[in-house]
């Protein structure tokens, strides 16, 4: 099964008027590549994917692209309840090289079973680029709406070459086992705490929002097995507080640059309290 490795899930900066912060984000890109990781996401849900108008996506697309990174090193998230809609994204992408594509499943009609979400993949394969690399995406504490392993199973069946992986985000140990251990295709991990007891079974990576912070310890967790105790410390730190505002909060600090706590409705800034008490617990934790 091929290697993704470690991929950053890109965080999105935007500028104080909301305009997607072109500058930063090709900077931040270029340096978390140049700290070890495989390649980036762009638009995922950390980068608050779902906030951005189809309209200007092809803005971050182009600022990536012009700082020299290869597009086989890119996955684009894309979102949607049309699957028109989607297959425009993920066409948009192929035009400009990008041929490897996040996508969750249609979250509206949350109650339209497994049969449902099969047809609406069949119907995005059927409308979207025959090239078009479909990595399904099972985050549903987010979307309302899971991606099953006996689903995994029948979409992978009906598209072997099309649906080329699946990236769990579930956090579910029990889901990631039974798709780790059926072999159908390359399992993504989502919760980096996992990682370490994943990657023995198999695991061929990560797109994970952590790397914006700490690119290199995520791929010492790949390529070493090993837990990083106090990487999995901050990870529960972060999921106890609203996830983006947080990650937001600890790059800006990283950097110096408040610029990056800017967000998108309907997301909001962590409060005073929260932002405090944030960066002293990640101070004293990475310091110990």
């Amino acid at each position: 099964m091929a290697q993704f490795g470690v991929l950053t899930a890109l965080l999105t900066p935007f500028t104080d008027d909301g305009c997607i912060d072109v500058a930063r984000l090709a900077t931040h890109a270029a340096s978390v590549v140049s700290r070890g990781v495989s390649g980036v996401t762009l638009f995922g849900t950390t980068g608050e994917g779902a906030s951005i108008a189809a309209s200007e996506r092809h803005i971050g697309i182009s600022a990536l692209l012009e700082t020299g990174l290869s597009c086989n090193r890119i996955v684009l998230g894309v979102y949607g309840s049309a699957a028109a809609d989607v297959a425009a994204q993920i066409d948009e992408g192929m035009r400009a090289g990008i041929t490897r594509f996040l996508v969750p499943p249609p979250c509206y009609f949350g109650n339209a079973g497994e049969d449902g979400v099969f047809r609406w993949f069949a119907e995005l394969l059927a409308l979207s680029n025959s090239q078009a690399g479909i990595i399904l995406y099972n985050i549903p504490q987010v979307t309302g709406v899971g991606i099953s392993s006996p689903l995994t199973k029948r979409l992978k069946e009906a598209n072997p070459e099309r649906i080329v992986a699946i990236k769990d985000s579930s956090g579910d140990w029990a889901n990631a086992v039974r798709l780790l251990e059926s072999k159908l295709l390359p399992v993504l991990i989502g919760d980096e705490r996992l990682l370490h007891k994943a990657v023995p079974m198999g695991c061929v990576g990560s797109i994970t929002g952590v790397a914006n912070l700490y690119p290199e310890r995520l791929c010492n967790i790949i390529t070493s097995s090993t837990e990083d105790t106090m990487l999995t410390q901050t990870v529960d730190r972060i999921v106890a507080l609203p996830v983006i505002p947080t990650l937001k909060v600890l790059l800006a600090n990283a950097l110096g640059d408040p610029v990056w706590e800017n967000l998108r409705a309907p997301l909001t800034r962590l409060t005073a309290e929260q932002k405090s008490e944030i960066l002293a617990a990640e101070g004293k934790g990475m310091a110990a």
